[in-house]
């Protein structure tokens, strides 16, 4: 793909702040507060069982979706991984908080989501390892597109599936 300067400019932009915006997020279930341990139980509290393993999942996917969305390597996948792990936050933390992230609504994860979407279908641009290895153009467009779509939500939900057991209040789990 020719970009401008402008357009691989903006790429890297986009894909470095929400890549190391996500990698954060992970690296902090790492290491901050709680750490592996605290955001388990947390994750237990939210129905995702065994939270523990879901911690690490989850604080493992956001590491390395992010890094190596931040860096454009397998920008597709990278971009699939950001949407699958907000597709789960927004589902069981977020969705019944309404939009604003303020009242801890969906509105950061979705932003979040799209920001990955919309990368992933633009393709990360020139300045970055797939086009260094000559990869970019075979995982952009529409094909990125839908590789980060069915591959992020339909991941999210496979996890959900297999690991969201949310306590029933009518019988008081």
């Amino acid at each position: 793909m020719d970009l401008t300067t402008d357009a691989n400019l903006a790429l890297l932009i986009l894909r470095v702040v929400a890549g190391l915006t996500l990698a954060a997020h992970g690296w902090n279930k790492f290491t901050g507060g709680g750490k592996i341990p605290g955001t388990g139980r947390w994750f237990d509290s939210i129905g995702m069982r065994p939270g523990r393993l879901n911690a690490y999942l989850a604080a493992s996917t956001e590491v390395g979706a992010g890094v190596l969305l931040a860096l454009g390597l397998l920008h597709s996948f990278a971009a699939a991984g950001v949407i699958g792990v907000m597709t789960v936050a927004g589902w069981t933390s977020h969705r019944t908080n309404g939009f604003f992230i303020i009242k801890e609504g969906w509105e950061y994860v979705f932003v979040l989501g799209v920001a990955a979407l919309v990368s992933a279908t633009l393709g990360p641009g020139e300045w970055s390892v797939d086009e260094g290895l000559g990869i970019a153009a075979d995982l952009d467009g529409m094909t990125g597109f839908w590789i980060a779509l069915l591959v992020g939500v339909g991941g999210g939900i496979a996890q959900m599936a297999t690991f969201y057991r949310p306590s029933s209040v009518a019988s008081g789990d």
